[in-house]
């Protein structure tokens, strides 16, 4: 079947960033380890620029547009870190830009979106539709739009963090990404699947937001209501249509967290690793911690997806 992506953009986009975005860090705690009988290795991207992995994928789509493009502008929609990945993206390629995102969007979000140049147009997600606004927009004004998955260029930008991932871990058994609208997911899977053929790879979505798992047992996309749940970054409504075929095929399986296990992975990776991870971003080791994903006696490599949350927000929770 031919998919929207393949290995080849993975390794492009991989060249495109070198240079730009960072190598991340790879962490393991013998404590850890040790508790769940196996090997598991974290690929810190909340340390990345703009503080997750979504910079990889919009500085890729941006640097992919053409003269005429760039002098347009861009558009696109997110409730925050695929915002500031493309906002940053396109102030380094000089690029105008305006982002879709909710009025109850982190607020530390919206000041980094805005602070890297870029025009916020705010919105209510639970009334309105944000694809609505950027497609006038984007038709209005002549804007390339900039999808958080639904992009090829952005699921490939994001697929470098598997691609570096198994480039340093060679023998690794399984991949526990976090999902949303899936690039990540479909990104890490497609370059996972060819580098090592039999590793078994997890998507993890919050338990209120479960439109993956509904989706593969009706063998169709299917759209749900906006979940409520902390992870903010999670919050999609179904299964992007580009990045669903390549998760579908490729991901053994979709599981779920709920708030209480992510709160308290957020607590184990800030007291184990000193690693400050929102949400979103610890919704992955969640998964493995809690033994939804086996780890015992098998290598495991686990995506820290994002670390975007203010001191209050962090301390509040993990109160």
């Amino acid at each position: 079947m031919s998919y929207a992506i393949n290995p080849d953009d993975v390794r492009r986009a991989a060249d495109v960033l070198a240079g730009v975005a960072h190598r991340t860090p790879l962490f393991e705690s013998r404590r850890l380890n040790e508790r769940l009988g196996g090997r598991v290795i974290l690929k810190a991207e909340n340390l990345q620029r703009t503080g997750s992995f979504k910079f990889r994928g919009g500085y890729n789509a941006v640097a992919s547009l053409s003269a005429d493009q760039r002098a347009s502008g861009v558009v696109a929609y997110s409730s925050g870190n695929h915002a500031q990945g493309v906002a940053y993206g396109a102030s380094l390629h000089d690029v105008s830009a305006k982002i879709v995102m909710p009025t109850d969007a982190p607020v530390n979000k919206l000041a980094a979106t805005r602070g890297y140049g870029a025009e916020v147009i705010l919105y209510d997600r639970y009334k309105e539709s944000r694809e609505d606004i950027a497609d006038e927009l984007s038709e209005k004004e002549g804007r390339a739009l900039v999808g958080p998955y639904d992009d090829p260029n952005v699921v490939a930008g994001q697929g470098t963090v598997g691609l570096e991932a198994l480039t340093d871990v060679r023998s690794a058994d399984a991949l526990v990404v976090c999902l949303g609208g899936g690039g990540l997911l479909a990104g890490c899977a497609t370059i996972a699947t060819e580098l090592q053929p039999d590793i078994a790879i997890y998507g993890v979505e919050p338990e209120a937001g479960d439109d993956h798992r509904l989706s593969r047992s009706k063998g169709e996309r299917v759209t749900i209501d906006v979940p409520k749940t902390i992870a903010d970054g999670q919050q999609t409504t179904a299964p992007g249509e580009l990045t669903w075929p390549i998760t579908n095929a490729l991901v053994e399986e979709f599981v779920g967290v709920s708030d209480e296990q992510i709160v308290a992975t957020m607590r184990l990776l800030f007291e184990q690793f000193k690693i400050v991870a929102e949400p979103s971003g610890a919704s992955a080791l969640a998964a493995v911690v809690h033994g939804i994903v086996p780890a015992a006696d098998r290598t495991t490599i686990v995506t820290i997806s994002g670390g975007n949350i203010t001191a209050a927000r962090f301390a509040e929770l993990l109160g």
